[in-house]
């Protein structure tokens, strides 16, 4: 079954409550790499290792461009991570972010700096694609990969891995590249282990230039009912992308809070041109990225932001990590050699995408738990709204906020250590250093008026105005 299938199979299981192939033929010559997915990690790989020069192959079972349920946000770290000289296909640039806390005390924060972009996916990826080609990468879509085979008698070599196509056909290469979603047969292979998983709703709800004015620029986040939900509106032009995301296992509430958000935003008597759904999986700690010569990436490896289980920018950069080892593995003469370059593709993941995940598991965990403490905060005060713009725009990560700053990793710490104090404990498998979180009787989690940063005489009140530039 393909990672698509497998995926509208368990989603479709979430809702319920409310509604041996043909023997191989005989292989080409063998690739120096071969990428399975044309998603952003995969084409970022087949770019990244293409451009040195290799014969590289990029396998896409669906025929492109093709729709995928994605909010779209291109934030800083994914904008860094393009290619040289890639033209975002930008629908909206957004300056302004809603919070709200499930429909009540909505506040604006401005920016006159842009703070990230919205794009569709087809296109996006249509255009990742295009740049690895123009690299050198040779394209095949319409192709099912059935299974990987690193030794046997589709394997002439220890130097080379045997990639089984659903027609029985054999593709040889040095190494291969798994980017084929977290339910795709690469991830499989590898063993890669999971331990958070959510499901998405997602509507494209194309709306009158009068509405569509009325978002131009701007989006809404809204912290969700159930722990851990949230849901989002991304403007792009005539067109409004809303959804939300909720852990797995509650699919009758998710699907409940997006009828309601939608109609929340005024926006049911509007047509929805496309309703989707999606499973985010996160790796666990102890997960595998690679087995010999096979490497994984982007979802395929469980790699995405836990908190905000944004994926983008993590498909972007480990895709080109995966494409750059790649290339090495391919090198090397000998399984030794091959395992060494692996683990060092493995210890660049998490060095650096690995700290992000760390820090977003601990902010799930508070947000999980104290959602009103976590809006009073973005809204109320001045200096957390300065580091979310921060990190949209990639002047620093949530590793490197942490890192970097004093009073955030302070600030943490106490919100762990307050957790610990009353009892809390982390979400799906997350073992804060000490707890996390705030009092459950506090107003901030009760969400009564006193969360209310208008109430609390803060700034939050006046943040519709534009703020001035030594804050942006």
């Amino acid at each position: 079954m393909s990672s698509e299938n497998a995926d509208a199979e368990e989603v479709r299981a979430e809702t319920a409550e409310i509604g041996a192939g043909a023997a191989p033929a005989e292989p080409a010559a063998v690739w120096d790499v071969v990428v399975v997915g044309a998603g952003p990690a995969g084409a970022s790989a087949a770019y990244a290792a293409a451009v040195t020069g290799r014969r590289v192959l990029l396998l896409e079972k669906a025929e492109l461009p093709r729709y995928k349920t994605c909010g779209g946000g291109i934030i800083g770290p994914s904008r860094d991570a393009l290619p040289p000289g890639f033209e975002l296909p930008l629908q909206d640039r957004v300056h302004a972010v809603t919070f709200s806390l499930n429909g009540r005390f909505a506040r604006t924060r401005r920016s006159r700096r842009m703070l990230f972009g919205l794009i569709n996916r087809p296109e996006f990826d249509a255009g990742l694609v295009e740049q690895a080609q123009k690299a050198g990468a040779e394209l095949r879509t319409g192709v099912t990969v059935s299974r990987v085979e690193q030794h046997g008698p589709s394997v002439p070599d220890r130097r080379t891995v045997a990639v089984v196509l659903a027609d029985g056909e054999t593709v040889l290469a040095r190494a291969v590249v798994g980017a084929d979603g977290s339910a795709g047969r690469i991830g499989a292979h590898v063993g890669v282990k999971l331990d958070q998983v959510d499901l998405g709703l997602e509507v494209e709800i194309p709306v009158p230039p009068s509405v569509a004015e009325d978002w131009k620029g701007r989006v809404l986040i809204d912290w969700g009912p159930m722990p851990g939900s949230y849901g989002w509106v991304f403007p792009k032009g005539d067109t409004l992308t809303v959804g939300v995301i909720s852990a797995r296992g509650e699919g009758a509430a998710t699907k409940r809070y997006l009828e309601d958000f939608v109609a929340r935003l005024g926006l049911a008597g509007f047509e929805p041109s496309i309703s989707s759904g999606h499973l985010t999986r996160c790796r666990s700690d102890d997960s595998p990225l690679s087995r010999g010569r096979v490497l994984v990436c982007g979802d395929a490896a469980g790699l995405l932001e836990p908190w905000t289980r944004e994926g983008i920018s993590f498909a972007l950069r480990s895709g080109r990590l995966a494409g750059e080892w790649a290339v090495r593995i391919a090198e090397a003469t000998d399984a030794v050699d091959a395992r060494r370059q692996a683990l060092n593709y493995a210890f660049a993941i998490k060095a650096g995408l690995g700290v992000e995940m760390a820090v977003g598991r601990r902010m799930l965990a508070l947000f999980e738990r104290s959602p009103g403490l976590l809006h009073a905060t973005l809204t109320g005060l001045r200096p957390a709204w300065n580091a979310f713009a921060d990190i949209t725009r990639g002047v620093t990560s949530l590793g490197g906020l942490v890192r970097s700053n004093g009073m955030a990793r302070r600030a943490l710490d106490v919100l762990d250590r307050r957790m610990a104090a009353t009892g809390g404990t982390a979400p799906r498998g997350v073992t804060p250093r000490a707890g996390a979180g705030a009092d459950e009787d506090s107003p901030a989690v009760r969400g009564d008026r006193a969360a209310d940063p208008a109430s609390a005489g803060t700034d939050a009140a006046r943040d519709t105005a534009p703020e001035s530039p030594e804050n942006l």
